[in-house]
């Protein structure tokens, strides 16, 4: 019985009335339903009422007699949904010890247990890591001959080739998709702090020969000593320029970028500009390739052009590193995802 002190549950309070009043229609609204169950119009019953525990199925005996058993109720009920306990198909049991049988026999003919130097080989003597050796080694014969020939050939008279243009087309392209696809995407197009290579904006050169030589001896690269290089000075962090000569160079680059800025301060920035930042980026902004400088004057943003972005990096400094892949492909990869990165319709 309701607490007619307590307010969540006295009749007297409106909310809890409107409940009361729904509860009691329900219970008379069953037991409408019950005493006059619907009927369809042959007179059947349109809501035939579950089975009960203790149904029954028919089964066969040893000697294939046909008779009927009890199911017990497994106790299990959902929405008055009795389970049964009723045995799984013989089929299915016979299929599921058939592939426990498989797993085992599989176990012991091939590798499969890992131990700590290696894996147990089995008693079939299968090596799967050789078979991939001899199929990569196959491979490598196959294309020796015209790998050489790449290695030849003068990087302009490549695409002239058709054969070479053919190899460097698939060859370049699956090496592109496994090295360099991570940092420029899958299609060339870049991202954020990694260029695209489907326009004509290109730092350190855009023709075969320097891509070639990018790829070979990389950006920045520690291990290789004639990689490419180039520093922006961290301007703030090395206290190089005040916060207020930041604020006032980054409007002066937006300016010259035709981007929304403050004129005023891009006035006083052009001073501060000519006096640290047009020794790489020339006087006009336009930047030089040769030393890895960037066009300011584009709309080509390697980080991006908000005026917090690039104050950042006027502030910080970037150091982006490129690999060198000399060490780790060899030149007739280097020269056939060279190529390929030409033949994207970027470089010069």
């Amino acid at each position: 019985m309701a607490d007619t002190d307590d307010e969540h549950t006295s009749p007297q309070n409106p909310d809890n009335r409107i409940e009361l009043e729904r509860l009691a229609a329900d219970a008379k609204h069953e037991a409408q339903i019950l005493a006059h169950p619907p009927k369809g119009p042959e007179g059947e019953p349109l809501h035939k009422p579950m089975p009960r525990p203790g149904a029954t199925r028919v089964v066969r005996d040893r000697k294939g007699a046909r008779k009927v058993v009890e199911v017990p109720s497994t106790g299990h009920s959902w929405d008055g949904i009795e389970e049964y306990d009723n045995p799984l198909p013989r089929w299915w049991l016979w299929t599921f010890y058939a592939t426990i049988v498989w797993g085992l026999a599989y176990v012991v003919a091939y590798p499969a247990i890992p131990l700590l130097t290696g894996a147990t080989q089995g008693l079939l003597g299968q090596n799967y890591r050789a078979d991939v050796a001899v199929e990569i080694q196959r491979f490598n014969d196959a294309n020796a001959p015209i790998q050489a020939r790449l290695v030849e050939t003068p990087l302009e008279e490549i695409a002239a080739d058709p054969d070479l243009a053919n190899y460097t087309a698939n060859a370049g392209a699956a090496i592109f998709r496994t090295w360099c696809a991570q940092c420029h995407g899958s299609g060339a197009g870049g991202a954020s702090g990694y260029p695209t290579l489907l326009d004509n904006d290109w730092l350190w050169g855009g023709t075969l020969e320097e891509i070639h030589t990018t790829i070979q001896h990389g950006i920045r690269d520690p291990k290789d000593e004639e990689t490419r290089y180039s520093e922006m000075p961290r301007f703030g962090t090395d206290e190089l320029l005040e916060n207020a000569q930041i604020g006032q160079v980054v409007n002066h680059v937006l300016a010259l970028g035709g981007l929304p800025h403050d004129a005023a301060l891009a006035a006083e920035g052009a001073t501060v500009f000519a006096d640290n930042c047009s020794s790489c980026h020339a006087e006009d902004g336009s930047g030089d390739r040769a030393q890895g400088a960037p066009d300011l004057t584009d709309a080509v943003w390697l980080y991006g052009s908000d005026q917090a972005t690039i104050s950042r990096i006027v502030h910080d400094g970037p150091y982006g590193v490129m690999p060198a892949w000399s060490g780790r492909l060899s030149e007739a990869d280097i020269r056939a995802v060279a190529s390929y990165v030409h033949s994207l319709g970027g470089g010069e």
